[in-house]
């Protein structure tokens, strides 16, 4: 098994790679404000030409994505695009390709609240009885409200007219406020438990990776260029790794706990092996504190060199380049 390189900040990864997926959450900002060095560090990718698509399992649509982030402090200028399951759900309605080429007109929602930004300009129609549903939109629960036992008659009713399912966030568990509630992904593995077909489309599962990929390859940026920077385990390493491309775990985010005593390079390579024993053995290339530049480096596309001058006399030096 490949050791993990243990790295102070995302700057020493930056000359690999001319493509960086970045997860939002725990990664960029804690829903607020972004964390200390995200802005520099990101400005500094973009000045050296790196196409950053910022990747999250939102329901919402990137242009929503996008004007949340401004609000923030992070600004379209920071990123090359933003792609989240909302935005993949909507371009795959639209088009009824692939995995969405089982969906009829009528869709019966799973949500919390009432955006439904991703069904517009679809012909997707939403009803409120499964009886007329053609196929199911997990995107959020009820949570507190309902429990997983309140949704189990609309799923067996599903089941019974083999509708397919679409989940936009497989989480089990979901953010609100300072609690957690239960998540999409739970209502999604249960009609799964009753016979239903599901099709998950954020992380960790391919699809989202693999439109990742492909946008980068428009760029021509290809999977041996690519590196995934994330937070969790579950999404953002195991999804990397899965889709063949390289990965870097933030330690700050949600596995800082692992880390919490780990004072020297030893201790944090043993945290580090019991926390990827619950996932399957599966590594990050890279482990970084947070996402910041970290140390300077020189400017190799600016970098002036001094020319060589051939002396009569002496055989000529061969010229050495960076490496």
């Amino acid at each position: 098994m490949a050791k993990t390189k243990f790295c102070q900040g995302i700057s020493d990864i930056s000359d690999t790679y001319m493509g960086f997926i970045v997860d939002q959450w725990g990664v960029l900002h804690d829903g607020n404000r972004p964390y200390d060095g995200v802005v520099e560090c990101l400005k500094e990718l973009k000045n050296r030409k790196k196409f950053i698509i910022l990747l999250s399992n939102s329901g919402q649509r990137a242009d929503a994505n996008k004007q949340r982030l401004k609000q923030i402090g992070i600004g379209p200028s920071l990123y090359s695009a933003i792609l989240t399951p909302g935005e993949m759900i909507h371009d795959g309605l639209m088009s009824r390709e692939g995995i969405f080429r089982f969906t009829g007109p009528k869709c019966y929602t799973f949500s919390r609240g009432s955006d439904l930004s991703m069904l517009e300009g679809t012909g997707i129609d939403v009803v409120d009885d499964i009886n007329e549903a053609d196929f199911l939109l997990i995107m959020a629960s009820e949570s507190p409200v309902m429990s997983i036992m309140d949704y189990e008659p609309i799923l067996r009713t599903a089941v019974k007219r083999g509708l397919r399912a679409y989940c936009a966030n497989p989480d089990s568990r979901a953010l609100l406020g300072a609690t957690f509630v239960m998540g999409p992904g739970l209502i999604a593995r249960r009609y799964q438990d009753f016979g239903g077909v599901v099709n998950y489309i954020g992380k960790p599962h391919q699809p989202i990776y693999q439109t990742c990929i492909r946008m980068m390859q428009e760029k021509n940026v290809y999977p041996g260029q690519i590196v995934m920077v994330g937070d969790t385990m579950a999404h953002d390493i195991l999804g990397g790794w899965a889709a063949g491309i390289d990965t870097c775990l933030i330690k700050s985010g949600l596995h800082s706990s692992s880390f919490r005593n780990a004072q020297t390079p030893a201790e944090t390579d043993n945290a580090l092996n019991v926390l990827v024993a619950q996932y399957s053995n599966v590594k990050p290339k890279y482990l970084v504190d947070s996402f910041e530049w970290g140390r300077a480096l020189p400017d190799r596309k600016h970098k002036k060199h001094k020319k060589h001058v051939r002396r009569r006399g002496r055989p000529r030096k061969t010229d050495k380049t960076d490496t």
